[in-house]
């Protein structure tokens, strides 16, 4: 048994934080969760002085892209380096991404399942993973990596990686299924283009068509696979909405079509704006990526604010891989920046983001019952949360009831 002793705590349900808590962890579980002293330390129990820290669940980061390390096609189709040294480098940032504190994560599309099995059985060390694999779009969506010229690679970088491209509703449900064959957690598609996709496919453009999609979500739900859709504005945005997806990736252009977020609301979608990526897309993109990123940041803002004020439910995600990796925290600085209270936006890498991922009975909070995924930092990050960056502030992370990191 290890026992974190005398911590201030935030659990993560909502409540405020309270002061000098002990937090008992046995077999990878919390098995008690009290007032300092009020329950004995058991004898040969592992104690852990807390006092003058906080303590809060694991941070959950629901869309990055761990496996990538630049946007260009030669980096897509896997051509800048051998595949093993991509792998001892994905492995690398695994293993940081933990340190800083980051418990769970869901790779938006790159990752292998592989690397989930890896983490699981303890092969290297990491965060809890759920991956998509790859995006499912049709012919010239952002899921196809073709040359400018239209050209596709002849044999896939990473044949464990299903090809993402699919036209027509039947081909929609058989990638869904090649998808799920190999090994996604959940489906990723896009009604869109972005700040980083081909001129001609903006954030308000779309090639989708709605029938397209409703075929790949009806056959995701039927098979227990949730949907998280890229979609940034336009008519794209809409008919993901009305399809009925999980979770809204980036929606820069919600506050053009303000009843969206009333309509996520009642559909129950989460919202992931993803605010870190933009920061990187504005500064280093393609001189289009960077107008198009100049042009969204306002619309950016207002939808996040649209969204607090109808209730949708925000979560962090970063999707920087490709920029930048083991720094996840910056999204939740960036909620904050951006107007979203400290708790809530803490709240969006822990409690909210462990439902939108569909783990809430498991992570996401410090209760009895609960996976001892634990985070231990030496600052208040309801005072400043961009402590919580590059894991300055971190000392101890706990992952399924053992210790990852220890700097105390």
């Amino acid at each position: 048994m290890i026992v974190i002793s005398g911590a201030r705590l935030i659990d993560g349900t909502g409540a405020g934080p309270r002061e000098g808590m002990d937090v008992f962890v046995n077999d990878g579980e919390i098995v008690e969760v009290s007032p300092a002293g009020a329950r004995p330390v058991p004898n040969g129990a592992e104690r852990i002085d807390a006092g003058g820290m906080t303590l809060m669940p694991g941070l959950i980061d629901c869309h990055d892209h761990l496996s990538s390390f630049g946007y260009g096609l030669a980096d897509k189709w896997g051509l800048t380096e051998p595949s093993s040294l991509r792998h001892m480098r994905i492995a690398s940032v695994l293993e940081q991404t933990l340190h800083t504190g980051y418990t769970t994560v869901r790779d938006a599309g790159g990752l292998d399942a592989g690397f989930r099995t890896a983490v699981d059985e303890g092969l290297i060390p990491g965060p809890s993973l759920q991956v998509v694999l790859d995006v499912i779009t049709p012919t010239g969506g952002i899921g196809d990596h073709a040359s400018p010229s239209g050209y596709h690679h002849p044999a896939p970088p990473n044949p464990s990686l299903p090809d993402g491209v699919a036209d027509g509703p039947d081909e929609m449900r058989h990638r869904v299924r090649q998808m799920a064959l190999a090994g996604a957690n959940a489906i990723k598609t896009g009604t869109t283009g972005g700040a980083s996709s081909r001129p001609g496919l903006g954030p308000k453009d779309t090639n989708m068509r709605p029938e397209e999609l409703a075929a790949l979500v009806d056959e995701a739900h039927s098979i227990g696979k949730r949907v998280m859709c890229h979609a940034l504005g336009g008519p794209g945005l809409r008919v993901a909405i009305e399809a009925g997806v999980d979770s809204i990736e980036h929606g820069t252009h919600l506050d053009e079509d303000p009843d969206l977020v009333h309509m996520m609301v009642e559909k129950n979608i989460f919202y992931i704006p993803t605010f870190s990526v933009y920061i990187y897309h504005r500064a280093q993109g393609t001189p289009h990526g960077r107008a198009r990123s100049e042009e969204l940041t306002q619309h950016h803002i207002r939808s996040l604010e649209l969204a607090m004020e109808a209730g949708v439910k925000i979560v962090a995600g970063t999707d920087a891989g490709g920029w930048v990796h083991c720094n996840n925290a910056q999204e939740i600085s960036c909620l904050a920046a951006a107007g979203m209270p400290p708790a809530d936006a803490l709240a969006a890498a822990t409690s909210r983001a462990a439902e939108c991922l569909g783990i809430e009975g498991s992570v996401g909070t410090v209760e009895k019952g609960k996976r001892a995924d634990l985070v231990l930092v030496d600052q208040d990050p309801l005072a400043d949360v961009s402590t919580l960056e590059k894991g300055a502030s971190v000392r101890l992370v706990m992952k399924n009831g053992a210790v990852a990191v220890n700097r105390l």
